[in-house]
């Protein structure tokens, strides 16, 4: 029998005792399906006294994490500590320039340090995996990297946090609002108690810049992804979606732009309205879902659990099991020094329909004044559902319309036209379309 990969684990969190869970319960297929044994030697985390759901006696403890890689009984470190920097970047760092290979779930720090740490692990020629950081126990990366390795991809979108998954999808249920089904997803574990990350967009902004790399062959760009979350979406919002035969789903979407050798990266998180016919329209929960197209393999869906302990866990042991085959690679497809460096495209000339939500003062020449900044912008009205309160004389009422296919940059001159207005009670709101 070949000598068993030996793997340091770094973070005793809700992953870090799944990876345990699923290689002590896996163990012979494991083994027969990697070639060899993968056994787990050393563990380590921030507070060596915490309680945990898993017994940890079986395996030596490192009080320092970061220097896991440089011990003689570690062939492979797991990263699952979190945070783009700090003690996951440095032992991030140590592993790969011992010479040993880097698994790690941490989109961030894979977003924001990649490149260099990819560098480093083909100068070293070790292993960097990170299926984990994006939609958790789904395959997208391999199936991206691998399975569609054959196609020009010109275009990658889908659902990837499942927190903002959730609360669409139960606001979409159950006709309440926004912060109410946020405690909701606090209480029930699927949302942190500081949810920032999550509906802000963040998170999704993260696995959106490393699929495009891996999809198109660019660096990483996640400052150039254009991101907004959920926070502003109402009940109304749900329920206006649902009346013109749409759901509203937090979206990541990148693409190229222009003739090859001179192309532009276009990346952007936001809530869409999905068309009911469009397989992301019956993404529910907490589930993530990423739709790849292909030149010749056309679309792609991969769908599944995008977080938790089982299918997070599944992704970290299948780059263990691969690692342990042998497998290398570059770690974002193509080696470092040719991926290439693609400038931000704008997002004025891109041609689609929007839903556009005004909360006004209710009183007369509102609408009248809303409609002539449109109309003085260039963007035809499709529909419009004007909703009171019911309530006195001069509260604020909601305006929604959706607009003919047009330029984004006349939506933002006819809102650039109404700054300032006092018949507006707040900023109004915009989401694309997504269309086909």
């Amino acid at each position: 029998m070949p000598a068993p990969l030996r793997v340091a684990l770094a973070g005793l969190g809700t992953v870090g005792a799944g990876v345990i869970r699923l290689i002590e319960a896996n163990a012979a297929l494991i083994a027969r399906r990697a070639g060899r044994p993968i056994v787990i030697s050393v563990v380590g985390a921030r507070d060596r006294s915490k309680k945990r759901p898993v017994d940890l006696s079986p395996y030596a403890w490192e009080d320092d994490m970061v220097v896991m890689g440089e011990r003689d009984d570690v062939d492979v470190v797991v990263e699952l500590v979190g945070g783009a920097d700090g003690p996951a970047l440095s032992c991030a760092r140590t592993t790969i320039e011992a010479g040993k290979a880097l698994v790690t779930a941490n989109k961030a720090m894979i977003a924001h340090h990649g490149l260099k740490l990819a560098a480093k692990a083909e100068d070293k020629r070790v292993a960097l995996k990170f299926e984990a950081a994006v939609a958790g126990g789904i395959p997208v990366i391999k199936g991206l990297r691998e399975g569609a390795a054959a196609n020009a991809i010109e275009r990658v979108y889908g659902i990837l946090n499942g927190t903002c998954n959730y609360i669409l999808s139960t606001m979409e249920d159950s006709g309440r609002d926004f912060a109410d089904v946020l405690a909701e997803a606090q209480a029930k574990g699927y949302a942190e108690a500081d949810p920032a990350f999550d509906i802000e967009g963040t998170d999704a902004a993260h696995k959106l810049s490393i699929l495009a790399a891996i999809s198109f062959g660019s660096r990483v760009d996640f400052g150039a992804v254009d991101t907004t979350g959920i926070t502003r979406l109402r009940a109304a919002d749900i329920a206006q979606a649902d009346a013109l035969g749409y759901v509203i789903r937090l979206i990541g979407m990148a693409e190229t732009e222009g003739a090859a050798g001179a192309q532009c990266l276009f990346q952007r998180v936001q809530p869409h309205l999905v068309p009911f016919d469009h397989p992301l329209a019956h993404v529910d929960g907490a589930t993530n879902a990423v739709v790849a197209e292909g030149n010749f393999s056309g679309r792609l869906l991969f769908q599944g659990a995008g977080a938790g302990e089982g299918p997070t866990a599944s992704a970290v042991v299948a780059d263990l099991i691969d690692i342990a085959r042998g497998e290398i690679g570059a770690p974002f497809s193509v080696p470092v020094a040719e991926l290439e460096t693609m400038p931000r495209a704008e997002s004025g000339h891109r041609m689609g329909r929007a839903y556009l939500r005004f909360m006004v003062a209710d009183r007369p020449g509102v609408l009248a004044e809303i409609t002539a900044a449109l109309r003085d912008a260039g963007v035809s009205i499709e529909s419009m559902i004007q909703k009171g309160r019911g309530g006195e004389a001069g509260e604020q009422v909601m305006v929604a319309m959706v607009t003919h296919e047009g330029p984004e940059s006349a939506v933002s001159e006819a809102l650039r036209l109404l700054e300032g207005s006092d018949s507006l009670t707040e900023p109004p709101l915009v989401m694309q379309i997504l269309g086909e």
